[in-house]
């Protein structure tokens, strides 16, 4: 559940801090107080979108925390997410976002940077937010078949549905169009087949390139290299003269004269590894002199395979170092071809697809037969404690013929506001009072199937008043019993069922500036709140008296 919200400079907010409890919280206030400001901060740290027109005037941020206690399929997400916090209080997690003016954001999940898909993720563990404009999205037929297949636990089937009739429809979609361009294709493949022919004749290796250059080079300079070779050696330890039995000689009469002044240690100590070095360096050019030789027939051969590899470059205008990596990929996708021009293969790989997309939607299906009655049943008893007595609530389930992408039908919601009146479209015959009642139903039923530990009520009680909102107030009491249920309402009546209650008010400031503030009412407070909801500006004996009462009940 939530238990505290921090806010600072978010729209009108200044600096707010709240804690919550368990049960039934409601919030009330003058209208333009904020009172749904706190529900779209809030919303913020559970991954809404946001610019920068929310950061307070004159500000250079907003920031926002929420804290909640959490449950164990969150416990696990964070723990797979390694967002768990090392610091952080076992069974609970923090959610934090930052906009700045320049419209930048950042988000966190225990101090950890998050991204706003991480928010949102773990945001549906935590909270569901039911917006004042609720009962207008149940005109579309697309939130009603969502608001359904969520109440009944079906959600997770029906993307399985989705994405199965997505394979389908792709597989459908690659088959007509291969058949479509059959003689194109079939010149591609015969245009790739000729290119792969001329490089398998050719079969360049990875690094040939490289390797036959460098060959080049030594096979076209070998006499250079043979005659540098020689002459090196000679100068070395083949001459009369040679460097290395002078140098020998040079170091055997210093040792002797070292042995007289030992001053000359330090001299032969830089003379002796010298004398080694060269002897390694003419045996390293005698074994490579060894390995040189005059090979006209073998040049040729190279000369060839260049002029080879060469000619194939230009042709497939490409550098020559990449034509063992052109060659793969030529034989790839000529395999790819072969694939997409088999057209009896990619028809029976559709009808595959097509019959593992009924499968799941046919059990989709049955699942929703059963649910569809329960809630049916469950909002036509809803609507007789709303003032709409003898109405009727139906989920129909309207056959597709050809299937869709979430099933075999559309769901659509029915009603019948009268008895005797026939069930027809709830976006066709609901009344603007009718639809936020059933609305309202609806959203309590679904809380009430719904494992999600806070729910929030912002104004889905606009459009009722009088004994309906009695019920109302009573409906979200009850359900705060089971749930966190925390509710944005201006009618009394919800009100004074609340256990705990928040005032949001307007002020100005000393500088002119005007901020929100919330306040949590104690008894007498929250006398003078409910009959200022009674009786608008003036408040009088009679309209306390009536608050009284409402509050004692």
């Amino acid at each position: 559940m939530l238990r505290h919200l921090s806010i600072r400079d978010f729209v009108i907010v200044a600096a707010l801090d709240i804690e919550f409890d368990t049960g039934f919280t409601v919030f009330s206030g003058e209208t333009g107080a904020g009172k749904s400001i706190l529900i779209d901060a809030l919303a913020l740290t559970l991954g809404a979108r946001a610019d920068a027109s929310v950061v307070r005037a004159g500000q250079a941020r907003a920031d926002i925390t929420a804290s909640f206690s959490t449950h164990a399929l969150a416990d696990a997400w964070l723990a797979e997410q390694a967002l768990d916090g090392s610091g952080q209080e076992a069974g609970s997690v923090m959610l934090r976002r930052v906009l700045d003016a320049n419209g930048r954001s950042r988000a966190f999940i225990n101090g950890t940077p998050a991204t706003l898909a991480q928010l949102r993720e773990v945001g549906e563990m935590l909270v569901d937010i039911h917006g004042q404009h609720a009962h207008q999205l149940l005109m579309r037929p697309d939130a009603q078949r969502a608001l359904f297949d969520g109440h009944a636990g079906l959600s997770a089937q029906a993307a399985e549905v989705a994405q199965a009739w997505r394979a389908w429809r792709e597989a459908t979609a690659a088959a007509q169009a291969a058949q479509g361009r059959e003689r194109e294709l079939q010149l591609e493949r015969e245009r790739l087949a000729w290119q792969l022919s001329e490089l398998e004749k050719l079969a360049p290796q990875p690094g040939e390139w490289e390797e036959i250059n460098a060959e080049h080079r030594r096979l076209s300079h070998a006499a250079s290299l043979i005659d540098g070779v020689q002459s090196a050696l000679g100068t070395l330890s083949e001459a009369e003269d040679a460097l290395i039995g002078q140098l020998s000689g040079m170091v055997s009469r210093l040792k002797a004269l070292a042995e007289i002044d030992s001053g000359l240690n330090d001299t032969l100590a830089s003379l002796e590894p010298a004398e080694i070095q060269l002897q390694e360096a003419a045996y390293s050019l005698s074994h490579y002199s060894q390995r040189l030789d005059l090979d006209p027939q073998r040049l040729a051969t190279v000369e060839t395979r260049l002029d080879a590899l060469h000619a194939a470059a230009r042709k497939f205008r490409l550098r020559p170092e990449s034509l063992p990596d052109e060659f793969e990929a030529r034989r790839a996708q000529l395999a790819a071809l072969d694939a997409a021009t088999d057209i009896a293969a990619l028809q029976a790989h559709a009808a595959q697809l097509h019959a593992s997309y009924l499968q799941h939607a046919q059990t989709l299906s049955k699942a929703r037969a059963g649910a569809a009655k329960s809630l049916g049943d469950a909002v036509t008893t809803g609507m007789q404690d709303l003032s709409m007595e003898g109405g009727s609530f139906e989920v129909a389930l309207v056959a597709l013929p050809e299937g869709g992408a979430y099933g075999l039908e559309q769901i659509e919601f029915r009603v019948a506001g009268h008895p005797g009146v026939p069930l027809r479209p709830l976006a066709k015959t609901a009344s603007g009072g009718e639809l936020a009642r059933i609305s309202l139903a609806l959203s309590v039923i679904a809380s009430t199937a719904n494992p999600t530990p806070t729910l929030i009520f912002d104004e889905v009680d606009s459009g009722i008043g009088g004994a309906v909102a009695e019920v109302v107030g009573r409906l979200l009491r009850q359900l705060g019993s089971m749930r966190q249920v925390l509710c944005v309402t201006h009618l009394p009546q919800v009100a004074a069922r609340g256990e705990r209650h928040f005032r949001v008010a307007k002020a100005t400031q000393s500088d002119g500036v005007t901020v929100s503030t919330v306040m949590p009412l104690d008894k007498p407070l929250r006398v003078e709140e409910v009959a200022r909801m009674l009786g608008g500006l003036e408040i009088t004996a009679t309209t306390r008296k009536h608050a009284k009462e409402m509050l004692s009940a």
